[in-house]
């Protein structure tokens, strides 16, 4: 999370006020802080004074959508960190990676059961707080990899990563030398309660690469991804 509250804040963004109602009175009586915003541009700038936990966006919005949205808060170093799901209608596959590609953390297709909604985002938290808990760091070669405090360092500068980039490349660095196929990694990484397409790996395993040296991460063609120590 971008702070540690006692209370989770959680920032609803869609254009639907009766979803906004439902998500609003399910979200509440479960204790998180709740702010909503109706479009994409009012989203940026309510995150911005609200400095949410989460963001639950909708793909399709008038004057500005879902994902262009994401991209811009991801721009914003405070937002960088921040969970982002996408709850849309919006089912192709192509869509979902892009969503991926900007950063999300979840990608949702409407309908689903508020209860369910619930308890996904519950599980996201107690994920952060297990990982918080942890005082882990992995130094290999030039990379610094800091659990506390998710941060990245390569050759001494910081990089900027959004969440499950980070576990990804935590999570390999953790087991260097071992091979996991892109199964293995979405429920290592994104959890099983979370349903995202084999293709998320591949998006994210590309990101890292353009950011890390390239030789850290090694594919094994149709088997799967490999973190190598050796240069």
């Amino acid at each position: 999370m971008a702070n540690a509250l006692p209370i989770p804040k959680i920032l609803l963004v869609d254009d639907d006020p009766d979803i906004i109602e439902l998500l609003e009175y399910n979200l509440q009586k479960e204790g998180f802080e709740i702010k909503s915003a109706l479009d994409g541009i009012q989203a940026v700038e309510v995150a911005k004074a609200f400095k949410p936990d989460l963001i639950l966006l909708d793909v399709m919005m008038p004057r500005q959508d879902g994902i262009e949205t994401a991209r811009q808060l991801r721009l914003i170093p405070e937002f960088k960190e921040v969970y982002i799901l996408f709850l849309t209608a919006r089912a192709e596959e192509y869509t979902e990676v892009a969503a991926f590609d900007v950063g999300a953390d979840d990608y949702i297709v409407k309908p689903i059961k508020p209860r369910a909604l619930v308890s996904r985002i519950k599980a996201m938290f107690r994920r952060e707080a297990q990982q918080i808990e942890s005082d882990e760091k992995i130094e290999i070669g030039q990379l610094v990899i800091n659990r506390t405090n998710y941060s990245v360092l390569n050759d001494g500068n910081p990089l900027v990563m959004p969440k499950k980039e980070f576990e990804l490349l935590s999570f390999l660095a953790k087991h260097p030398n071992k091979v996991f196929n892109r199964d293995e990694l979405l429920e290592k990484v994104w959890g099983t309660d979370v349903y995202v397409v084999e293709r998320t790996v591949d998006v994210h395993i590309r990101k890292l690469r353009e950011k890390i040296p390239e030789h850290y991460i090694k594919t094994l063609k149709g088997v799967g991804y490999m973190f190598t120590l050796e240069a």
